[in-house]
């Protein structure tokens, strides 16, 4: 398959293949032919279904085995989404490592676009160096904002202040080559945002793939039984070990109260090193 680092992914076995077909843009699927992209949602938890040890703190549970297929499935996909208080906490690159020759990584046609989901314009893009440091030696794609077109509670409530403020952060991501998106409403964290309106503004701008890989309130927010249908894999790497009680935690809104919020279909399970990997198909709700 390739490497990563000095791990040799080449010996993976029939199950990581699966997984990575499960997790592949190339299948066609019933988002693409409506014109929306394929929608991978892939994230890291532990045994009490905890992803972070508290908001805002960067843990870290995957081990090198399962980093090494996260770095696959992203030359796998055009975009990498993630949320701004993700992106605030974690100074992510957002680009992939991986290796066809154990020499030298993917080129820049292989390496997926960042773009930070923010409906609320909290992103500190001086906090994310590490992804326009990339962008800006050519081993990574720049940055595209994804803003609603209405950010909090009423319509139209941006300052003059977050004007300015807007401004100067576009005039930062276009000097490195990135860009914007507008797209949906806002109203608040509980109501979420509106992803159907969201994936197609991502497919009018040539995106046919995406990784979404959090955090938990992008996660939770893409269960939700409204938008299971956008969904077309969910990947996750199951770490050993418990991180207790208090921490960020993947469970989304319950539409039913006697009811599973949600049930996976062709279901792949992998040992990879230490932690485990589930693979399948979310079946929409209702």
């Amino acid at each position: 398959m390739g490497t990563f680092g000095n791990l040799d992914t080449s010996a993976s076995n029939s199950g990581l293949e699966a997984a990575a077909t499960i997790g592949s843009s190339s299948a066609t699927s019933l988002s693409t032919i409506r014109g929306l992209p394929h929608v991978t949602l892939t994230y890291a938890q532990s045994l009490d279904s905890q992803i972070s040890l508290r908001p805002g703190q960067r843990t870290t549970l995957s081990g090198i085995e399962t980093k090494a297929m996260t770095q696959f499935l992203r030359t796998n996909h055009d975009a990498i989404l993630i949320g701004a208080g993700t992106a605030n906490a974690d100074n992510p690159g957002l680009n992939t490592s991986f290796s066809h020759d154990g020499v030298s990584i993917v080129g820049l046609a292989e390496q997926p676009r960042p773009i930070i989901l923010d409906p609320g314009r909290s992103w500190r893009e001086e906090k994310c160096q590490k992804m326009f440091r990339l962008a800006k030696a050519g081993v990574g794609r720049a940055p595209w904002w994804l803003i609603c077109e209405y950010p909090v509670e009423e319509e139209g409530a941006v300052s003059p202040t977050d004007a300015k403020r807007d401004e100067e952060r576009i005039e930062k991501i276009k000097a490195v080559g990135g860009g914007i998106i507008k797209s949906g409403n806002y109203g608040n964290r509980d109501e979420g945002v509106e992803w159907e309106k969201i994936l197609k503004a991502m497919w009018d701008t040539g995106i046919r793939s995406v990784m979404i890989e959090g955090g938990a309130t992008v996660i939770n927010d893409l269960l939700r039984a409204r938008n299971q249908h956008l969904v077309t894999s969910v990947i996750v790497t199951i770490a050993p070990t418990y991180l207790g009680s208090g921490g960020v935690v993947v469970a989304p809104p319950r539409s039913m109260p006697d009811e599973n919020e949600a049930r996976l279909s062709q279901t792949t399970w992998i040992p990879f090193g230490q932690d485990v990997v589930m693979a399948g198909r979310l079946a929409p709700k209702g």
